[in-house]
């Protein structure tokens, strides 16, 4: 229902365009406020060319002035804009509805819905709570890190949907061909036919289905025109957190016949200009559960985290002093003794073991090389190792996982940009972060590639490598990641230990 039914001064009017905009109606003195409301300073815009050619202020505007439009999905901002300030808010009602609109569902019948689908296993609590609230809004972020059973939350909603609204097709949205395959196979043995229902889109795959689901890539779709996109009703976005990219946030803008939207994702940068955009396109933030809550309910595998934090001899901090970011990485990344470092200790490692590194050529290789080379002079041939990059194709990646679910010894090298997202191996002991970085969503990510419950797995490893190459009080760049990484260790509520240690560079 409205908020207010009469037009008193100040009254800002908001109606829904479609599915995926708002059209405000607002006084002449109030644009200005709303502008900049809904306006926010892009994270390190001083360094962005156009900002510094004086092309561009640095900042997102949300909010069109010219043809008065902003995301469904920033209502509830809407109203906090309008009650701050108290001007009236008006709700017009159009073809699509209006923005406050809710479904109202209750206990019993959610639970005999849940007995219906027949699933192997039933949800947790906290799954339960975030199919209710994605069915009541519409629309949400469900935020809830790897491990926590994502693809079970989503396959419900999608289950709801087919049940009361199935007039229009689903369209899930994953960002590589991986999550493809795994979301199908998630589907397959939750007992869904997925033969019969899902149709998968990437390269060179057939972009027309009768079937009720569709899950692509989102780079087989992002060109695809309007007129595409007009078959769906409910949309699911996974690994949400990506959606900022233009071409992503172009799909969801396309999806204007789409009522239902749901984002998935483990983890969002921390600044509000990230959430804001994403909960423009999918709606509020609902926060499912934790790590932390999950290691505690024994539903993820018990963490540990060393941090071998590497000192570099007197002449190397007086050197490397002077150096710019990319060549301390080149340093880092190209040090013999480094490497050594890691490759001893990968080797030493009992279970299964996944290096993550970020560039292939300069680290990755020389690690698989150094790594399978030590394996072969210790006479462990049996030993498998492995290697994974972007290049690796979608089947020798299953391949890889499967065996390594049978494997009790492995080590995987794989690039933190493929392994980090998507790739489920239960049977993980030891994660060893070979390359620095302070991406909050990256380190998240790639720590739950080890927190899933195995056979005879209780416990997880991760091995933190940082660099102290301080030079009197100046701090070497990865060393300030490192105490970013610290920061989301303690914001996480993850224990760790740090042990200096010397690094032998002759």
């Amino acid at each position: 229902m409205p908020e207010t039914e009469n037009t008193l001064p100040n009254t800002i009017t908001v109606g829904l365009k479609n599915h995926s905009m708002m059209l405000v109606d607002a006084e002449a003195h109030q644009i200005p406020e709303l502008r900049e409301y809904f306006s926010f300073f892009v994270p390190n815009y001083r360094y962005v060319p156009a900002y510094k050619n004086k092309k561009w202020d640095g900042k997102i505007k949300l909010f069109n002035q010219v043809t008065r439009e902003l995301n469904v999905g920033l209502y509830e901002h809407l109203r906090k804009f309008c009650s701050d300030r108290m001007y009236p808010l008006r709700l017009q009602e159009t073809d699509y509805g209006h923005p406050a609109q809710r479904n109202k569902v209750d206990h019993q019948t959610l639970v005999k819905f849940q007995e219906s689908l027949k699933l192997p296993f039933p949800l947790r609590d906290y799954q339960y709570e975030a199919v209710s609230h994605g069915i009541e809004k519409k629309r949400a972020i469900l935020l809830s890190p790897t491990g926590s059973g994502k693809s079970f939350i989503c396959y419900n909603l999608i289950q709801w949907y087919m049940d009361n609204y199935g007039d229009k097709q689903i369209l899930i949205v994953v960002p590589t061909t991986s999550l493809v395959e795994q979301l199908y196979k998630d589907f397959d043995e939750y007992g869904f036919d997925v033969e019969e229902n899902v149709h998968r889109i990437y390269s060179g795959k057939d972009k027309t289905t009768d079937k009720p689901i569709i899950i692509s890539t989102w780079q087989s779709i992002y060109k695809l025109p309007g007129s595409w996109f007009e078959q769906f009703g409910m949309v699911v976005g996974d690994e949400a957190h990506t959606f900022k990219a233009k071409s992503l946030t172009s799909i969801l803008e396309k999806l204007r016949d789409c009522k239902y939207r749901y984002g998935l994702t483990g983890t969002l940068d921390g600044t509000q200009t990230h959430r804001l955009v994403l909960e423009g396109l999918f709606g509020q933030v609902f926060k499912v559960t934790t790590t932390r809550e999950l290691i505690d309910s024994k539903a993820l595998a018990d963490l540990k985290i060393t941090v071998l934090l590497l000192k570099y001899s007197e002449e190397t901090r007086r050197n490397q002093t002077k150096k710019k970011y990319n060549e301390e990485i080149d340093f880092i990344v190209g040090n013999e003794a480094r490497n050594r470092f890691i490759r001893n200790l990968a080797v030493s490692l009992e279970g299964n073991t996944l290096v993550l590194f970020q560039l292939v050529e300069k680290h990755g290789v020389p690690l698989y090389n150094m790594i399978k080379d030590k394996i072969e002079a210790t006479g462990k041939s049996q030993r498998k190792v492995f290697f994974v990059s972007g290049a690796t194709d979608v089947d020798t990646r299953e391949n890889i996982r499967a065996i390594t679910e049978t494997e009790k010894d492995a080590i995987i090298v794989a690039s933190s940009g493929t392994f980090s997202t998507g790739i489920n191996i239960r049977n993980l002991h030891n994660v060893i972060f070979a390359s620095p970085s302070k991406s909050k969503i990256r380190t998240l990510q790639s720590i739950g590639r080890g927190l899933r419950l195995g056979d005879n797995k209780k416990e997880a490893i991760l091995y933190d490598i940082s660099d102290d190459m301080t030079h009197k009080s100046r701090k070497n760049f990865t060393l300030e990641h490192f105490i970013e990484r610290m920061k989301i260790y303690n914001d996480e509520k993850f224990e760790y230990k740090i042990y200096t240690l010397n690094l032998k560079e002759e």
